[in-house]
């Protein structure tokens, strides 16, 4: 089919008239409608009904091998402008083999990195997606910059920095279908073309079974013959992390002799940053190097040093780092995995009540991850995820967090417990702080603490620190609020701040295993105060505010509420005299429970009624109204019934 596409209109911000320009390559169906300066690569396959418009914000860059599929609408706005990867700015950047999926909206100034994947209906509005990324469907990304590698859930809202910070890697699963679906558009791409030709059908099938015969010969030639070469998975998916996070690739080859001896040579450096062009450099390097010792090497260009030494190819064996990152096969470690961590870091650095805690985690089934962030970073919560840890078994996973915490020497660094399968956390624990590790129980340890297990229901075994100023009303209400689904976080400020109501964002708590990082944010701030907020994520409204440190680390044992000014407005002396002595006089007969119920739904701006009745009634569920309490603070809602005249 003939492409139809049109020049951008005259408008006062442009007045060039440019047209799309298109590889030959490429495929555009003629139901695009493909306006402006719109720059589209090689191999690109863009399905019917698809709006791709440079004529406000311009230009668009689609890159190499791209899909774009049915209902996307590409558009940006006049102002506002990203980087591309050519040094360039651009209202619109998408990478090389991205795929954007039925009815999604890219709207600029907007990046999409190489290799990501951006599910149906998904929108994409003034922000930066990294390399790698994985979007599932109906999400939006709005005002933010998604690191590389990272896996946005269906249905997430990411409006701001935190959230983006916070996000899970992109699991191996994930990562294989986003290149499925590119594969197959490729297919698509290739087949449109000939769709009028049928004669052009031959070369393709021939082409594809000369492919086949030869991945059949390398699999059944033995010797050092690889087995298809750098495509496997393993390879593909280390490659594909170290180049998401801004590594370089390098290679290294030893014979028999010199691999006893660790005097491994360098082939010439990989300059190319492209997954393509590096996994084609790696398959001629180990073509001629079969009979050798072959291992990948990741480069940190900016430190000038090196992250990551693995050993992927052995004489004699198929190109495969099962014995790496397999749970199953030997029960040693990887030779090249051990040897570089012994090198980079000392061994027994780890508490042995953290070890504990990783054991039970792999035990589980959980996936270990590690995160890490300076101290200015870490008052703002946001958090940088370190080198992903793909085996489950203990010695390497042990390894690799020794690896991590000499590498961050003088930040903090949490231990993380994924669920793979939920794609959610189950663990956040902080493991070294910028004065050193600590143990598992959130105290500064010298590797003698005491083994460590998941916590019960009660909330003093949430793994606090001894010395820690949370009252049992206030983990209670945590607890409260994180069963319901609400999202806690604080918030603190210096006394001239606090005077006028002037908070900043603190750190957010996601489970009760997370309290130890709580109490540590206590007293980084001794001299601020600290409220703890409740927030109803689908109501977008504050359930709660209680502060729970005042200057000089003074706590509040049940809290006081701060909703409005910033502090709770002050009774009489009189009043508070009678309240306070109602209070008490109360506490002998309401449980702590009810007390803090009472206080949610008072902060949550409800009223509160009460209903009576007989042994007799309550068997058959015959309540009997009482008066409603015409009240809304605290001290009076759970005064004595006598002073309502009940």
């Amino acid at each position: 089919m003939a492409v139809k596409s049109y020049a951008a209109p005259p408008t006062p911000w442009s007045t060039d008239l440019a047209k799309p320009k298109i590889a030959d390559s490429a495929y555009i169906h003629s139901s695009c409608n493909l306006i402006g300066d719109v720059r589209i690569k090689d191999d690109v396959h863009i399905a019917p009904g698809t709006s791709i418009r440079a004529d406000e914000g311009t230009p668009f860059h689609i890159g190499e091998g791209t899909n774009i599929q049915d209902g996307v609408v590409i558009h940006g706005l006049q102002d506002g402008r990203v980087l591309g990867d050519d040094g360039k700015e651009y209202s619109v950047w998408i990478g090389d083999d991205a795929s954007i999926t039925h009815m999604a909206l890219i709207h600029g100034p907007v990046y999409v990195g190489s290799g990501c994947f951006i599910g149906f209906r998904s929108t994409v509005f003034n922000a930066r997606v990294g390399p790698g990324c994985v979007v599932m469907m109906h999400a939006l990304i709005q005002d933010v910059e998604i690191p590389p590698g990272k896996y946005v859930a269906s249905g997430t809202i990411i409006t701001n920095q935190q959230q983006a910070n916070r996000l899970p890697n992109a699991e191996e699963t994930d990562i294989h279908f986003a290149q499925h679906v590119v594969g197959i558009n490729d297919a698509l791409r290739s087949g449109y073309r000939c769709a009028e030709n049928i004669a052009c059908i031959a070369p393709i099938r021939n082409e594809l079974k000369k492919t086949h015969d030869v991945q059949i010969n390398l699999q059944q030639d033995g010797g050092g013959q690889v087995m298809t070469q750098a495509t496997n998975p393993d390879i593909l998916s280390e490659i594909r992390q170290l180049l998401s996070q801004g590594y370089h690739i390098g290679l290294e080859y030893a014979d028999a002799r010199r691999y006893r001896t660790s005097s491994w040579q360098s082939e010439p450096p990989i300059q190319a940053q492209q997954e393509r062009q590096v996994v084609a450099e790696v398959e001629k390097c180990l073509s001629a190097h079969s009979q050798d010792y072959v291992r990948l090497i990741g480069v940190d260009p900016k430190a000038k040093r090196r992250v990551r030494e693995l050993t992927i190819h052995r004489p004699g064996e198929p190109t495969s780092m099962g014995a790496t990152f397999s749970s199953g096969g030997s029960s040693s470690p990887s030779t090249a995995y051990t040897s570089y961590a012994a090198s980079t870091t000392s061994r027994g650095s780890l508490d042995q009540s953290i070890i504990g805690q990783i054991r039970q985690l792999l035990q589980q089934g959980y996936q270990i991850g590690t995160e890490h962030t300076d101290p200015r970073h870490y008052r703002t919560s946001s958090w940088y995820s370190c080198a992903p840890i793909q085996s489950n078994r203990e010695p390497e996973v042990i390894a690799a967090l020794e690896a991590c915490l000499q590498e961050h020497q003088g930040e903090y660094v949490r231990l993380l417990g994924i669920d793979s399968k939920a794609k959610r956390r189950v663990l956040e624990q902080i493991i070294q702080r910028p004065d050193g590790p600590v143990t598992s129980n959130g105290s500064r340890g010298n590797g003698s603490g005491t083994k460590s297990s998941f916590p019960t229901a009660t909330p003093a075994s949430y793994g606090t620190p001894q010395d820690t100023v949370l009252s049992n009303d206030v983990l209670n209400q945590i607890q409260s609020l994180l069963s319901q689904g609400c999202q806690v976080t604080t918030e603190y400020a210096d006394p001239r701040r606090f005077r006028t109501s002037s908070w900043h964002s603190g750190i957010n708590i996601t489970s009760m295993h997370a309290l130890a990082d709580l109490s540590a944010f206590l007293a980084d701030h001794p001299g601020d105060y600290v409220r703890l907020v409740g927030v109803d994520p689908k109501l977008k409204k504050r359930l709660m505010e209680t502060i729970i440190q005042r200057p000089n680390g003074k706590g509040s044992n049940n809290g006081s509420s701060t909703r409005g000014k910033g502090f709770a407005p002050t009774p009489s002396a009189k009043s508070s005299s009678s309240s306070s002595s109602r209070s008490h006089s109360s506490s002998s007969r309401l449980s702590g429970d009810v007390v803090n119920q009472v206080r949610q739904l008072l902060q949550s701006g409800f009223r509160l009624g009460i209903e009576h009745v007989d042994a007799r009634r309550y068997r058959t569920g015959s309540w009997q109204s009482g008066p409603q309490l015409q009240v809304t603070r605290e001290p009076e809602a759970i005064a004595p019934d006598e002073i309502y005249g009940t």
